[in-house]
Formats: C-alpha cells, structure tokens, sequence
C-alpha cells in the first residue's frame, strides 16, 4: 500500500511549501497570508522505490468560526484518512493552544505522527526545540522547508521506519531540487479519464456542484465570495467511466482583484481551463447574465475547450422570472447553438446527473478521429449545394480536407484561393459539418492552406522580360527620335530660301 502523509498544523506554519517540496511542483499556493489554504490538496512524491501521497490541509487554530470552521472540518477529515500525520510547528511562535489542541487530538487517534519544527533557519536547535517536547509528540524534527534544510533527513528517516534503509547509491544522490533549481516536474495524482472543469464567477454555486458530483463533502462550501482559492484536482470513478473534477476559484472583474492570493488564484483557475477537456460554465440564475460570465465563456472558447453551460439555483424561481433568463440566454447565447444548457439546483441535486450525458458527448465528440476520405465527401457535397462565392474574378476551389489535430477538433482544407473564402462562407462549412458529423459540445477550427502555383517563378520570369524587352524597344525608340530630330534640324539649318531678284 502507498502510505498517506498528511500535513497539519496552525494556519501559516508553512504545511504548503512543504507540500510543494514533497511533490516537487508549486501546485499550492504560497504566501504569508494566514488561511490561504482551505481544501485538501492532494499530490504524489516518490523516494527511491516507495512513492507516498501528501495531502495539505488549511490550519487548524481552536478557535474556528464560520468558513473556518469548515475548513478544519477539512483538516480532520485528511487525518482521518492519512497513514502518516507530520504535525507542524513553528519555532519562531513556539507552543500556542492550537497546537496543544491537535497534539491532544493526535494522541488520542493513535495515529503515527510526527512532530516537525519548520522554520529553523537562524536559530540554535538546542535552545528552540526544548519546549516542544512537552507535547507529548516526541522528539521533534527540524526542517526549513522555504529553504530545503531538513526535509530529505525527514523524508528518509519516515521511509526507513517504513520499508527499511534505502541503498547507498540512493542515499547520496539526494531526491529534493533546491531552491534555485527552474525545472520542477508535475505529476498530477492519479489525473486520468475525462477531465472537467468547474468554472464560473465566484459565489455561483461550483464547490456545491463539486460535492454534488461526488456525493460527499469533499471541498470547502461556504455562503461567502471567493471561498476556493485553488485548483483542486478530484479523480472518480462513475459506472465505470472515469473522471477527474477539477474545483476552480471564481474569477471576477479586474478593478475588483487587490490582493496577490487571488492574482494567483485566478491564473490558476486559467491553466485549468487550458488543462481540461470539457468546462462546465456555472452561471447564477438570480442575478442573470453579466458581463464577467461573458468575459469567462471567451476564454473557455479562445481555449477551444468543450463547453457545457449550468444555469445553476434555478429551484425556487418563479415562472417569469425564469421566463425572463430564459429570454436573457437566448438573446445573449445565440451563438452558442452547439453547447448543451442544462437548469440545475446544485444544492439539492434537481438536473445534475444529466451534466454526465452533455459532458460524455462533448469529450467524444471534442477527441473523434475521422478519415480523410470522409471529410472530402462532406466538403465536395457542401460545394455542390452551395459553390463558393467568386473572388477577385476567380472562385475558390477547395480540392481536400483532412483532420489536423483534436480537443478541440482541426479540420485542414486545402485548394486554390481557400484564403480567399468569406467569413459567411466559412461559417457554412462549419455548420455543415457539424450537422453531419453530430458534432456536440465542441467548436471546430478550420485551417485553409492555399496550394502554390508550380509556374509561379516562370511566370515571373516571363513576366520581367516582357517588361525588359519593352524597356528595350522604348529605348531604341527613343533613341531614333532623337536621331530623326537631330537630322531635322540639320536640314532646317542648311537649307537656303531661293533668291526672288530679276
């Protein structure tokens, strides 16, 4: 079995840097602000031959209200599953009630757990570590993870109870990239079948939608703006399909976003956009269509991801008020005929297993191979309903098309003027392969390479000496005008009038 560490400890002790050496990614978010994490995060780090899970979990202080207390709820809930606990402490603060708390609680749990000093930097070990010993953890162990000192005597010394004392070899090549280290590799746990991310304004009603999905709680739910700070990757199962959710921080407008926490949360919320198969677009139905939902389909869109739209909170609404979204998404989404709406309560469940159906499509439709062949028939058919429209007194000949690439899907035509094609004109290509192809979900990219002429340089060539041969016969003319001129002159100049005298 692959143990499971799980980090906890007071808020802003340092449990995600650590979680980031551990993983070698940055896929936590960082920085010295108190609370910043507040789902449970999971990655998957390796030493040696034994690889282990981590999970990093918000702070746990004793004295939670409100969204925190649901985020230790989150805390305990990782413990719950961990093999291993590293309950961290910080020197520099030494022994609080909080930490107290969840060493009595450890205690009790009889979990294996280990009490980790973290910032040690700067200090003498002997003098700081003394007073920890009173909580009844053992002896602690010393590490800087902001620095990398300590964590691979850590991590060794936790695998060697585990599985014994690792090879020489292995001991001396060291496993941690240090500080300075550009390169760090990202293994993603378990990320497999179709990924779906949940995006949308802050406050929508996606972490609700996430623990929908998954019939538990398994993020940070709160009636409160900007409660998901990070991407939260979640892999399951579902009669035999598998999936991976993908929980994103609501994104709202520019002028709103002051604090760096949420700068990054945002870019995190676009890497997963450009990282997932099929978003889910989670729009508000009782306060409608904004502009920010609008700036949020775009970039799902300028992504080329596939595309299923909930209309979430739709329990409750009257018939005119619904009557009035409605109107409000035909008129403002009439463009989006391909994308599936589906009117959900997330919170109660009316409408979310058929999410499954759009979203199944969608990938299928958004991954489809199709042959070459295939694709010329669909395009010489549409040409002959429909020729294309003539440009420059010449019409375009689109002679093939075949597939360049999926997720979102590429078809490529090739011909004469293709460039030339009108943007109506394209639009009727797309559309006419995407009835008959039932493309669902997916926008489909076209390509148009135009073929070169194989006589283009004679022509040029032809073309520069009739213009040189021209210049020739202009010169040679020119020259025997002036010849005539000169010779008239002369003649003019010698000739003598006849005398009129008897």
């Amino acid at each position: 079995m692959v143990p499971v560490i799980a980090l906890v400890g007071r808020p802003n002790v340092g449990k995600s840097t650590l979680f980031n050496r551990l993983t070698k990614t940055r896929d936590a978010l960082v920085a010295e602000i108190a609370g910043l994490t507040r789902d449970r995060k999971y990655g998957q780090g390796k030493v040696g031959d034994h690889p282990f899970i981590v999970i990093d979990t918000g702070g746990i202080s004793g004295e939670e209200e409100g969204i925190d207390e649901v985020m230790a709820a989150q805390s305990y809930q990782a413990m719950r599953e961990a093999d291993i606990v590293f309950f961290m402490v910080d020197v520099s603060a030494g022994i609080t009630s909080g930490d107290r708390m969840i060493a009595d609680y450890l205690r009790r749990s009889g979990k294996s757990a280990y009490l980790i000093a973290n910032k040690i930097d700067g200090k003498n070990p002997d003098v700081v570590l003394g007073e920890f010993y009173e909580l009844g953890m053992g002896d602690p162990l010393p590490i800087a993870a902001a620095h990398n000192r300590g964590i691979t005597t850590l991590v060794d010394y936790v695998m060697d109870e585990l599985h014994g004392p690792a090879p020489e070899a292995e001991e001396e090549t060291g496993y941690y990239y240090g500080e300075d280290d550009e390169e760090f590799v990202h293994e993603a746990l378990n990320v497999k079948g179709i990924k779906i991310a949940v995006v949308g304004r802050p406050n929508v009603g996606k972490s609700t939608l996430v623990n929908r999905f998954l019939g538990e709680d398994r993020v940070v739910v709160f009636d409160e703006a900007g409660t998901t700070r990070d991407s939260i990757y979640i892999p399951y199962e579902r009669h035999g399909q598998e999936y991976t959710l993908i929980d994103t921080a609501g994104i709202r407008r520019r002028k709103n976003i002051s604090e760096a926490a949420e700068k990054f949360s945002i870019i995190k919320t676009l890497q997963a956009i450009q990282d997932c198969n099929v978003c889910i677009l989670v729009l508000d139905a009782r306060t409608g269509i904004v502009e920010q939902d609008l700036h949020m389909l775009s970039f799902v869109l300028n992504s080329g991801r596939a595309l299923v739209i909930a209309i979430n909170k739709w329990d409750g609404m009257d018939a005119d008020a619904r009557a009035r979204v409605k109107d409000e998404i035909d008129r403002r989404f009439d463009f989006l005929t391909y994308a599936d709406m589906h009117f959900i309560s997330a919170l109660h469940g009316t409408g979310v297993g058929h999410l499954y159906e759009s979203v199944d499509a969608a990938y299928a439709s958004a991954m489809a191979k199709w042959q070459t062949n295939m694709l010329t028939r669909i395009m010489e058919d549409a040409i002959s309903s429909h020729a294309p429209p003539v440009v420059r007194n010449r019409r375009p000949k689109p002679r093939y098309a075949h597939q360049g690439g999926s997720n979102p899907p590429i078809i490529v035509v090739h011909g004469n003027l293709v460039n030339e094609l009108p943007e109506d004109y394209k639009r009727y290509l797309a559309n006419t392969f995407r009835r008959i192809l039932d493309i669902r979900g997916t926008p489909i990219r076209f390509e148009f390479r135009q073929g070169e002429n194989p006589y283009a340089e004679v022509k040029k060539e032809v073309k520069h000496s009739s213009r040189r041969r021209a210049e020739a016969v202009e010169r040679t003319g020119n020259k025997r005008r002036i010849k005539l001129e000169k010779a008239r002159k002369q003649l003019k100049k010698n000739y003598r009038k006849p005398s009129t005298s008897k």
